[in-house]
């Protein structure tokens, strides 16, 4: 069996600023935003690649489960897998965007064994772990601040 990630739905309060967020950091392409604003689909996404997206629901179609507030995070987090090249890039541009990084770079067992990642959330706190795997010998240049 052959499985791909077909889509993660993330509950939000502010779309704008969650669109904002995964296209500025990841340069993910929106989906759907002008329909969501003309009022003609009910919710955005936001592209990871030609098989996965973020649909990203806003308040009207969670409201009546959580009774208008969230009181739990949305998930316990996902993660996304990127190259090393990809990684450094990426750790560079948290610094640039000043986005904290909450864990790491940690070894982890993942998909397809062991990599390293960081953790860090986005602006409705949802946990976003990143991470590559490396050959032996290799590290991660992405430093925390102490």
């Amino acid at each position: 069996m052959d499985v791909l990630m077909d889509h993660i739905v993330l509950n939000v309060t502010n779309v704008e600023e969650e669109v904002e967020f995964y296209a500025s950091l990841f340069g993910f392409i929106p989906e759907r935003l002008e329909l969501y604003h003309e009022g003609k689909v009910p919710f955005p996404s936001v592209r990871i690649n030609s098989d996965t997206i973020i649909d990203l629901f806003p308040r009207k179609m969670w409201d009546r489960k959580y009774h208008g507030e969230k009181t739990e995070p949305n998930l316990n987090h996902f993660c996304l897998s990127i190259s090393r090249e990809d990684f450094e890039r990426l750790c560079e541009r948290l610094v640039e965007l000043d986005v904290a990084i909450e864990q790491g770079p940690v070894e982890r067992w993942g998909a397809h064994g062991t990599g390293v990642s960081i953790y860090f959330s986005d602006p409705e706190q949802n946990l976003i772990e990143i991470r590559y795997y490396e050959r032996k010998n290799e590290s991660s240049g992405c430093l925390l601040e102490t």
